[in-house]
C-alpha cells in the first residue's frame, strides 16, 4: 500500500512518464505486490522555493519524497529503502542524489483507509 508523493522543485529534464517510473521503481524497493504503489506528483516553479541563507544556485532542483506505508521499515531495513530509493528517484529525474529528500510518514495501519476500510 505505499503512497508516495513526489515533489519536485524547478522543471528540467522531467520525464513524462515519471509517475510510472518511481511507482514502478518504489514498489520494487519496497517489495509492493504490482498495482499497490500509488505515486502523485507535483511540480513547485522555482520561484516559489527557497532555502535559508540565501539564493539557491540555478543548477540546483531539489526533489521531496514521501512514502506512506502500512509499516514503515525501520533500523537497517529503514536505511537500505532510504539508500535505494534516493538512487532510483535521483536516476529517473535526472536530479543528483544529495538533492533527493526522502520522508517516511509514521505507520498507515489503523489510520488511513480505502473506500471505507481502515487498514489493519
Amino acid at each position: 500500500m505505499p503512497i508516495v508523493d513526489i515533489e519536485l522543485i524547478g522543471s528540467s529534464g522531467i520525464p513524462i512518464d515519471l509517475p510510472q517510473l518511481t511507482a514502478d521503481a518504489i514498489g520494487r524497493v519496497l517489495e509492493a505486490p504490482p498495482g499497490t504503489t500509488w505515486v502523485r506528483a507535483r511540480f513547485l516553479p522555482a520561484s516559489l522555493y527557497a532555502e535559508s541563507g540565501g539564493e539557491l544556485p540555478s543548477d540546483v532542483e531539489p526533489v521531496f519524497v514521501t512514502i506512506l506505508q502500512r509499516r514503515r521499515p525501520t533500523g537497517a531495513g529503514l536505511a537500505g529503502a532510504v539508500a535505494a530509493v534516493t538512487e532510483a528517484v535521483a536516476e529517473i529525474t535526472g536530479r543528483a542524489s544529495e538533492h533527493v529528500h526522502i520522508v517516511f510518514e509514521e505507520d498507515g495501519a489503523g489510520r488511513v483507509a480505502f473506500g471505507g476500510e481502515i487498514v489493519l
